[in-house]
């Protein structure tokens, strides 16, 4: 079958001919398009559509020595917080011509190392990583490749690793105080599975603290450790109101644990706050429109996005950069929390 004459492939010097500009400048303008004139800029974009030129990855890492890639590893993708801290990493990136690749380990140590692997074999110049506690190999490759990387949602305590984060255990602290205050004692915990995730564990150290610094004990039956998804919410809140005395208050590890505990207590005909009071961690846009209304610690998610993939863009620059970076949370309060039915 006769498929017509078969298309030469363009080339950078093409471009440039098209476009009446260097082949300098047009490599300039795709890489770092912010340094060359815009109306330059346009007529080279117009050139690369037309002739549909693709530039040859290996070639420009090559002569650059860059891929201008970037790789992320998170826990999951099903998680609009996390989705949300990569669309703004994405964004930032691409603003400034480089590309991020994104791999999901669904919370096991053992893909997270394969990742990272992966993505160091492919060449990327930076790394992003989500939280502090990794498999012992994922830091160790970073340091022996000398790999430009920065933690994410977390803080280094040790101070090894570039990081730009929250203080999870004083953001917990910070909503425990906000249910101590209006009268409750009897606390219950739906944490997030705490093995590998320094997060959940900061989050259920900070309830601890703050009610043992009111006298106050978190039994072992008041906890229960789940992972985030709506039916592991609900089945925490059955777990946990089968003891006596029922709890007043739920902490909840993060919203998603939160809204399927709401649920549960709908189905067990618990009324929310008059029962029991429920909080959670995120803010997720869903906690304001469930009913009712979710009280959260908000976390800027998309400001830690953006500040991650600047602190890599700025390192790969040569330019200084801080190590560690704290970003503020914020308690949200809302309707599903009130005094306990003793005190109203």
């Amino acid at each position: 079958m006769d498929r017509g004459p078969i298309r030469k492939t363009a080339k950078l010097a093409d471009v440039a001919r098209l476009a009446r500009v260097s082949t300098a400048t047009v490599s300039r303008t795709l890489t770092h398009p912010d340094k060359v004139k815009a109306a330059t800029a346009a007529r080279i974009r117009q050139a690369v559509q037309s002739l549909g030129y693709v530039a040859h990855g290996a070639a420009r890492a090559l002569a650059s020595r860059r891929t201008h890639t970037i790789g992320a590893v998170i826990p999951t993708l099903d998680n609009a917080i996390f989705a949300n801290t990569a669309h703004a990493l994405q964004k930032t990136l691409d603003d400034a011509g480089y590309t991020l690749l994104i791999a999901s380990h669904e919370f096991d140590a053992e893909v997270e190392a394969r990742l990272t692997r992966a993505l160091i074999e492919r060449g990327v110049d930076g790394l992003v990583l989500l939280g502090t506690t990794h498999h012992p190999s994922v830091l160790q490759m970073v340091d022996t490749h000398q790999i430009p990387c920065v933690l994410t949602w977390a803080l280094d305590a040790a101070g090894r690793h570039p990081c730009v984060g929250f203080d999870n255990r004083a953001a917990a602290d910070r909503i425990a105080r906000h249910l101590l205050d209006l009268g409750h004692c009897e606390f219950a915990m739906i944490s997030g599975i705490t093995s590998g995730n320094e997060r959940a564990a900061e989050r259920l150290a900070g309830v601890r603290e703050a009610l043992a610094a009111r006298s106050i004990a978190l039994a072992p039956a008041r906890v229960v450790e789940k992972p985030y998804t709506l039916t592991a919410g609900r089945e925490g809140l059955r777990e946990i109101m089968r003891g006596s005395p029922l709890p007043t208050a739920v902490i909840c590890g993060n919203d998603v644990l939160a809204i399927g505990a709401l649920a549960e207590c709908l189905a067990q005909g618990l009324a929310v706050p008059r029962d029991v009071s429920v909080t959670g961690f995120d803010d997720l846009e869903m906690a304001a429109v469930v009913a009712p209304a979710l009280t959260t610690v908000h976390f800027p998610t998309a400001e830690l996005g953006s500040l991650a993939g600047q602190h890599l863009l700025a390192r790969l620059a040569g330019k200084s950069v801080e190590q560690r970076t704290e970003l503020p949370v914020e308690l949200v309060v809302r309707a599903s929390t009130a005094p306990p039915r003793a005190l109203q």
